[in-house]
């Protein structure tokens, strides 16, 4: 074979052919492994990316020498063999090698209509892609004249007959697809979905199988697993005599169906044959593998096959498959599933194969979808609940008091925000779909009224559906796929339990959040927000009196009226979660959160307290901060106003006793927030001891608990050592420690976070995904502090970092003890932390 610049210009695909994926492409590895399970590919030869480079460069192969390979008179294709086969390539070129001569042969042998057919296909392919005519002049069906007309037409546009050479035709065919794949358009594509910049390619020129003839002949594909649902059935097409006269394309059913003729009815022998074909496929290439043939006469040939292109849910129940078969390990099983595309399966998710209506697209903050009718405050959302009528809350953005609204819809979007907007971390937390930063509408919450573009104009209860994993609103109800919790979801999570050497625990709020925890088999909780269990009406008013209070014992009796309905709180989060770990935060926010911020609000608690508007007016005014989120929050209201974690430690402890009374003990987990000074927590934890020594004596019970600190500030991080001295864990909080580090508000860094981005400023959103160069070296730091000063204790992150795979990674790398995340993003957790597991050295490094 000739040679050139040392490397063969093409070789031929044979059981022992020295063929590479990284010289040849994907496509030509595969068929040589499909002629090694002796299916019967057609003749092939596969053109390195050597070759192809020389082709761009202005250096064709030896055309003639290549012809000869497939002896005279020859029909082929021509398909392009990328690296990768998301990198795309040039479209397939049909029949090359077509001339008069073959159009005659091919008449005798198969009739004139199916010859012209055959021709003019061809012609219109070179002509438009090789000639780079006008497509418009190549429109033409098959039918008397076509071919004339076409032969014509490219003569007058060329100035020259239709090349009659097949090595010409050859040459000019690999020319064009190989400079179609340098060109700009090409390269900005495949460098979109990730192809580096010198990505090669390779070609194959294969023998045609034309699917014409006489009996039964044809093409089509074949798969034997749902792209959608992942569920062992025959799916494809058959298309009859696919390129030859038009009145006899029949396209058939593969199986046999009752809506129509049958590939399996028509030919049994040809389906069993198929059949056995895409069994040798998954057995011996190990994969779910789409075939895709042709017939002619009732011969097959296998011109090609791939992998089948999946869904999520489709790719957990083809992994697990694979394994249960005995077909690949369970590792590589684990493997195989993208931790991130879990998300898909927990929710409901619009059916890929519907229709679609799409009216606007915001950001992806919260994964699933769901339907229901617009409303536009929370008020409407708690109404339309209680008539058992399914709402999407829709606002400019959410804040605390949107909460209930929240809980009563089905799914939220707003107009601004981001992924670490108020919406999209709540959404997340409650597995509600969202999309925040919707810029596509505008909302008139006055008219009640949504408008969207080209005119549209949506009402308080028309019908929408919210599609928060891709970020698109539709109109109307779309068709939806259900959650896919089945057994091989659950028998994946095991196989990473089995692992991981991570701990995931769950952010959980409420009963429902504990119960979906459970559901997604959380070691525990890791994060209870107490403020969260006050927003409810008639705990509201409480702690507003609470809030109102002159003196700190009319506190202490406000509070003495919440305590009964926290300790129910707690003791049924430690009875759902069954002698779980389960740290509960104390309170954390602000007062004024629970303050109306309207005059309208204000009369209402006037009259509710039985005060002076005037009065209301001046000490919702007196609480309000320059920078609330860096003011009377977290510890520093615990030593300012100590009845609040009074009331909070009584309830946790009472509720400890009579939970571990009725089932598993109970060991529950105070955590003290925003901490900055060794001497706060000092001053908390002498309290709480105190409270809990009060509470062993009235309850006649034995029970005990672990202090921890949320780290949440610098400071806390660099002091770590000796506030470990008063700790039993420390607990990163890194939403409020990436906030203080970078000096940056998380509702408000969305307005230019996209341009940061983009200008190379950050690699990511730093509230996204955890920055490991600036927070991550405070974690280091505090976690190596505080593991010196006290090596028992226990190190986890808390924020919402906790459920992203690359954070999860780097918690592992520094030997944190567990991640706490949000339910929903439990599972998500548990197989990233096995990938890591099963990929990384079997060191792990301590902070």
């Amino acid at each position: 074979m000739q040679k050139h610049a040392n490397f063969a210009e093409f070789v031929e695909l044979t059981p022992s052919a020295q063929v590479s994926v990284a010289r040849h492409g994907w496509r030509a590895k595969c068929l040589q492994r499909l002629i090694r399970l002796d299916l019967p590919v057609p003749q092939t030869v596969a053109l390195p990316s050597e070759t192809v480079r020389a082709i761009v460069a202005g250096q064709l192969p030896d055309t003639e020498k290549l012809a000869a390979v497939f002896g005279p008179d020859f029909l082929v294709s021509v398909r392009s063999s990328p690296e990768n086969p998301e990198w795309g390539g040039p479209g397939t070129v049909l029949n090359v090698g077509m001339n008069d001569a073959m159009h005659a042969r091919l008449t005798d042998s198969h009739g004139r209509e199916a010859a012209d057919a055959l021709y003019l296909r061809f012609v219109q392919n070179y002509a438009t892609h090789v000639a780079r005519l006008d497509p418009d002049m190549f429109h033409d069906e098959p039918g008397p004249g076509a071919l004339s007309s076409a032969l014509a037409t490219y003569r007058a546009e060329t100035d020259e007959d239709f090349p009659q050479s097949p090595a010409r035709q050859l040459g000019e065919v690999l020319r064009s697809m190989a400079r179609a794949w340098e060109g700009t358009t090409a390269r900005l594509l495949r460098q979109a979905k990730g192809a580096p910049l010198e990505a090669a390619l390779g070609l194959l020129v294969q023998r045609m199988a034309l699917g014409i003839g006489p009996g039964l002949s044809g093409s089509g594909t074949m798969q034997f697993a749902d792209g959608v649902t992942g569920a062992r059935r025959i799916t494809g097409r058959f298309r009859g005599q696919s390129q030859g006269r038009k009145a006899s394309v029949e396209t058939l059913y593969l199986t046999r169906d009752p809506r129509g003729a049958s590939l399996e009815e028509a030919s049994p022998e040809v389906f069993a044959e198929l059949q056995g074909y895409g069994l040798a496929c998954r057995a011996k290439l190990r994969e779910e593998m789409q075939i895709e043939f042709a017939v002619e006469g009732g011969r097959v040939s296998v011109i090609d096959a791939v992998r089948v292109v999946r869904s999520a849910r489709a790719a957990v129940k083809i992994a697990v498959a694979l394994s249960q078969d005995g077909i690949i390990s369970r590792e590589e099983a684990l493997l195989r599933v993208e931790p991130r595309a879990l998300s898909e399966l927990l929710h409901y998710q619009v059916d890929p194969r519907g229709a679609r209506d799409r009216f606007a697209r915001g950001i992806a903050a919260s994964p699933g979808a769901a339907t229901g009718r617009i409303v536009f405050t929370a008020a409407a959302a708690q109404a339309s609940a209680a008539r058992d009528e399914p709402c999407i809350l829709v606002r400019r953005e959410t804040a605390p008091e949107d909460i209930r609204g929240m809980h009563a819809a089905v799914a939220v979007l707003t107009e601004r925000g981001g992924m670490t907007s108020h919406a999209a971390v709540i959404a997340r937390g409650l597995g509600l779909p969202c999309i925040a930063g919707c810029a596509d509408i505008s909302i008139d919450t006055r008219e009640r009224v949504m408008r969207a573009p080209g005119g549209r104009i949506f009402r308080e209860g028309d019908v929408i559906t919210v599609d928060g994993t891709n970020g698109e609103v539709l109109a109307g109800a779309a068709e939806m796929l259900e959650p896919a919790l089945d057994d091989g979801f659950r028998t994946l999570l095991h196989w990473a339990d089995n692992v991981r050497d991570i701990g995931v625990r769950a952010n959980a709020d409420t009963p429902e959040d504990a119960r979906t925890a459970r559901m997604f088999e959380a070691e525990g909780i890791g994060l209870a927000r107490t403020e969260h269990m006050f927003f409810d009406e008639d705990r509201l008013t409480l702690m507003r009196e609470m809030i109102f209070a002159d003196t700190p014992n009319d506190r202490r009796i406000a509070l003495e009226r919440l305590l009964p309905m926290q300790r129910a709180d707690f003791i049924t989060l430690f009875d759902i979660m069954a002698g779980q770990p389960v740290c509960i935060r104390l309170f954390d926010p602000p007062l004024h959160e629970f303050l109306p911020h309207d005059r309208e609000g204000m009369r209402e608690l006037a009259e509710a307290l039985d005060r002076p508007l005037s009065e209301v007016t001046r000490r919702c005014e007196a609480l309000s901060e320059f920078n609330p989120m860096l003011g009377m929050r977290g510890v520093r209201l615990g030593v300012t106003v100590p009845e609040i974690y009074d009331m909070q430690a009584r309830a946790i402890f009472e509720a400890a006793v009579e939970a571990s009374r009725r089932g598993a003990q109970v060991v529950p987990e105070v955590m003290i927030p925003l901490v900055s000074a060794a001497r706060e927590v000092e001053i908390v934890k002498t309290r709480i001891d105190a409270v809990a020594a009060a509470v062993r004596t009235e309850m006649k019970a034995e029970f005990t608990y672990r202090l921890g600190v949320m780290v949440e500030t610098p400071r806390a991080a660099l002091r770590a050592g000796e506030i470990a001295e008063h700790a039993h864990f420390l607990s990163f909080g890194t939403n409020d420690l990436t906030q203080m580090t970078y000096g940056l508000s998380r509702d408000d860094a969305g307005r230019f976070m996209s341009t940061y981005v983009n200008q190379g400023v950050f690699a990511e959103d730093p509230f996204h995904i955890l920055d490991v160069e600036g927070v991550g070296e405070l974690l280091l730091i505090g976690a190596a502090r505080g593991k010196g000063a006290r090596p028992d204790v226990t190190i986890s992150v808390c924020g919402e970092h906790g459920g992203n795979p690359e954070s999860i990674a780097f918690c592992r790398a520094a030997g944190f003890d567990y991640v706490s995340c949000s339910p929903f993003r439990v599972p998500v957790a548990r197989l990233a932390a096995a990938h890591f597991a099963l990929l990384a050295p079997k060191h792990r490094p301590g902070p």
